[in-house]
């Protein structure tokens, strides 16, 4: 499973937000690129601690026993549900958020995994640095998809 704190896959990801463009369409989920673009930069911060979350009633009672879905080798469903805090309904600007997410990638690969290790997820809960990094990557990597990118 691809990490976002090994180096080349995180290049791989920053290669392909590169690849997005104002026009680039979802083939399937409500949110246009600016949307999907801010939507994981903000989950980017829920990872770092810089954006804090509730956790959800559901997660608290199920997350534990769900979460290898979030850092496992399967994809993530299309249209599966958001972390409602994240959820990107107003518009946003395409180049503003692009060099948002891109940052945010530099400085989580730069700072390393062990930002991560004090988080928990709003529904997953607890979990280890390495499972945030296959779970941010796997994040990313869905929304580009959702992108064809």
């Amino acid at each position: 499973m691809k990490n976002i704190f090994n180096q080349m896959h995180s290049v791989e990801i920053l290669n392909r937000i590169n690849n997005l463009s104002t026009n680039s369409q979802p083939q399937w989920g409500k949110m246009n690129v600016a949307q999907m673009l801010a939507h994981c930069s903000l989950f980017q911060d829920v990872a770092t601690g810089n954006a804090s979350t509730k956790r959800s009633w559901l997660g608290i009672i199920i997350g534990k026993f769900v979460k290898p879905i979030f850092y496992n080798d399967k994809p993530l469903a299309h249209n599966m549900s958001t972390i409602p805090t994240i959820l990107i309904v107003n518009e946003k600007d395409f180049e503003t958020e692009k060099e948002n997410l891109k940052q945010k990638i530099i400085i989580l690969q730069n700072n390393g995994p062990e930002q991560c290790t004090t988080q928990t997820h709003p529904f997953f809960g607890r979990l280890t640095s390495e499972q945030w990094g296959k779970g941010l990557y796997k994040h990313l990597d869905h929304h580009l998809k959702q992108f064809g990118v």
